[in-house]
Order: structure tokens, then C-alpha cells, then sequence
């Protein structure tokens, strides 16, 4: 038996993706199987290397039925390439404000995308409103680095932002502060 040393043992460690040959089933078209031996396997490094995410968010996600994996190779999970898009459309939600949980929801039984319109138009709609505040928030910062008056609360420009700002803020919990 052929024994590699540790420290050269990476240089023969292969990084390239390697083909699915799925096993045949009685009665499968060649066509079928065709298709599927083009779809590349990823070792779950080379997932989270391509998705720029720790490979334990990638185990977590797994864990939650967001994605699944095709197999192993040795000790390490081994993921169709299609992974990759799944998980950017999983970055997209969360970067949205969607909860993993709704996420899940979004994916149809056969794990293509299935998102109800509606849902996306609230979540656009809190989104505007998120980005509203903020930029009231901003605005008020912005003057107050500038402002030539001795102190914030001497300037009713700043004061007049800082209502903004502050309703903004406050909306969601329904009250208003008073700024005297």
C-alpha cells in the first residue's frame, strides 16, 4: 500500500468537483441518467468555500431541511452543485428579514422555489419602511456632525430630524415621543 506523508498528502487531495454517476434504475431512460451524471458533486469544504459560509451554517441548514446532501465521500457530505444557487437564494431571504422557518415554507416539496407574491410584497413594504427610518436617522446624524449651533438641542433643524427620526422609530411600538 501506497503511504503518502501527511504534509505532502494535500498535493494529492483532488479540489475539483467530481460527476455523480447516479446508480441505474430498471426501467430508466438513458436520457435521465445522462442528465444526471452532469451534475457535479461538492464535498461540503468546497460548498462553503464557493458560498463564503462556515461549514457548520451549512450542517445547520441540513439540519433544518433546507438543503440535503447527495452523500458522502469518506467523512466529508457531498452536495449536487444546484446547492450553490439554493443557498444564495437562503442568503437572499435572510438578508431580506426572512426567518429561516419562512424560508422553508418558500421551497416547494421538489425544492424549487415556490414564493407567494404576497408575501413578498409585505416583506417589501416593511422594507421601505425599515429604510425610511434609517434614512431619517441618518439625516439627523448628519446635521448634527455639521450643525454650527453651541449644542443639538439649541438647533430646531436638528430637533425637527430628530422627531422624524424618533416617530420613526417609535411607529412600530405605536407611541410618539415628545421633544420638548
Amino acid at each position: 500500500m501506497l503511504r503518502i506523508p501527511p504534509r505532502l498528502a494535500k498535493d494529492y487531495v483532488s479540489r475539483r468537483p467530481v460527476p455523480i454517476f447516479p446508480a441505474t434504475r430498471k426501467g430508466d431512460s438513458g436520457t435521465a441518467n445522462a442528465e444526471r451524471s452532469n451534475v457535479m458533486a461538492l464535498d461540503i469544504a468546497e460548498v462553503a468555500q464557493r458560498a463564503g459560509i462556515p461549514a457548520s451554517t451549512i450542517r445547520f441548514y441540513e439540519e433544518k431541511g433546507l438543503i440535503t446532501s447527495t452523500g458522502r465521500r469518506g467523512l466529508r457530505r457531498v452536495f449536487d452543485a444546484p446547492v450553490l444557487d439554493r443557498l444564495a437564494l437562503i442568503a437572499l431571504g435572510r438578508a431580506a428579514g426572512f426567518s429561516l422557518d419562512e424560508i422553508g415554507l418558500m421551497f416547494a416539496l421538489d425544492g424549487r422555489p415556490g414564493i407567494d407574491p404576497k408575501i413578498l410584497s409585505a416583506k417589501a413594504g416593511e422594507l421601505d419602511k425599515t429604510i425610511r427610518r434609517l434614512s431619517a436617522m441618518r439625516d439627523a446624524l448628519r446635521h448634527a456632525a455639521v450643525c454650527p449651533k453651541p449644542s443639538h438641542t439649541e438647533c430646531a433643524r436638528f430637533r425637527q430630524k430628530l422627531r422624524t427620526a424618533a416617530s420613526g422609530a417609535a411607529g412600530s411600538r405605536k407611541k410618539q415621543f415628545r421633544l420638548p
